[in-house]
């Protein structure tokens, strides 16, 4: 196991829906080496799962304070996993 290796969760809240929050998650974790996830939640937040390494996943999360172009981010909240998932890739779920 890569013990360099960190696993966070990062909820995001404010206006995240339907300004392609998801998807641009996506293609800067990807840019970034970084795997996970991220879905949209019920109660409007933006929630998401990624490893790698914690310079990447510093970049990462200061980067879901701005979000893309349209989002209008008012609060993120991190928190470090024990557990690594071992994701193959960064997806979007639904």
């Amino acid at each position: 196991m890569n013990t360099s290796r960190k696993h966070i969760a990062i909820r995001v809240y404010g206006k995240v829906h339907g300004v392609f929050f998801r998807a641009s998650t996506r293609d800067k974790a990807k840019e970034l080496g970084v795997t996970g996830f991220v879905q949209n939640e019920p109660d409007g937040t933006v929630y998401l799962e990624a490893e790698g390494e914690a310079a990447a996943l510093k970049q990462l999360e200061q980067w879901t304070h701005e979000g893309p172009g349209r989002a209008r981010v008012e609060k993120v909240e991190v928190q470090e996993l024990e557990q690594i998932a071992d994701f193959r890739e960064f997806e979007v779920r639904r």
